[in-house]
């Protein structure tokens, strides 16, 4: 069963990714197929298998968590692209703002 181009467009708003109508139609069976692997995975028996949290053992390196120098504010603003002095704007990134 592949997904319709409505549940794709869906899909690409909740991924916040713009696709066209074209695209919306290719991309059904593409996704359908990816679930259809998901539930191929589900029916594996997994007793016994411990999780993992990571592939390996490495840790991260954990430095100590000292302030170090900064910029002073003039030359912050002056580097930032948009200011409004003692402030550095940036673009909204949350609800209908876009992104970053």
């Amino acid at each position: 069963m592949s997904l319709s181009p409505d549940q794709v467009r869906r899909i690409a708003t909740l991924a916040r990714l713009a696709i066209t109508d074209g695209q919306a139609a290719a991309y059904g069976p593409q996704i359908s197929a990816i679930l259809a692997h998901m539930d191929t995975l589900r029916t594996l028996n997994l007793d016994g298998v411990e999780p993992l949290t990571h592939i390996s053992e490495a840790t991260n390196r954990l430095d100590p968590d000292l302030p170090g120098p900064s910029l002073p504010p003039a030359a912050l603003i002056a580097m930032a692209p948009d200011a409004m002095p003692p402030f550095v704007k940036v673009p909204k990134v949350l609800g209908d703002g876009g992104g970053a």
